[in-house]
């Protein structure tokens, strides 16, 4: 459990609100390659793609919500970086095993940069993402 003081001086409670709504655009982005692209092209380039659009598609609804809430400092910038990407690694594997039904060997795929596979990037995007956007404003 966080404690309270943390949760207040970082506002815990907007940026999980902020993360939510980022899931919901990248939910969006899943169902805008399966009903699209992701039927035409082969699944590594549609995944590719997807994972492309999905670092724009968060990253304008971030820059937009990190407008009506500005974070106060660097180290603030990087908390909530790392905050979001702990929820979002979490609810990956979490939904993704235990509600999707996927093994862990097929989570764990998405990871291999070897193979093509850039997830990763979405993940270091959404890490970075904060500190990007504190800096440029």
């Amino acid at each position: 459990m966080v404690p309270p003081r943390i949760a207040r001086d970082w506002g815990l409670g907007r940026y999980l609100g902020c993360w939510l709504l980022l899931l919901l655009v990248a939910v969006g982005n899943g169902m805008l390659r399966e009903a699209s692209y992701g039927r035409t092209l082969p699944e590594l380039a549609a995944h590719q793609l997807s994972t492309l659009t999905g670092i724009v598609f968060t990253g304008l609804c971030a820059w937009w919500l990190l407008r009506v809430w500005p974070l106060q400092s660097a180290l603030q910038a990087w908390q909530v970086g790392l905050f979001w990407l702990l929820l979002t690694v979490v609810f990956e594997f979490l939904f993704g095993h235990y509600v999707a039904g996927h093994s862990w060997q097929r989570l764990l795929h998405g990871y291999n940069l070897a193979q093509g596979r850039v997830w990763p990037l979405f993940l270091l995007w959404i890490a970075v993402m904060p500190y990007v956007f504190f800096r440029l404003r």
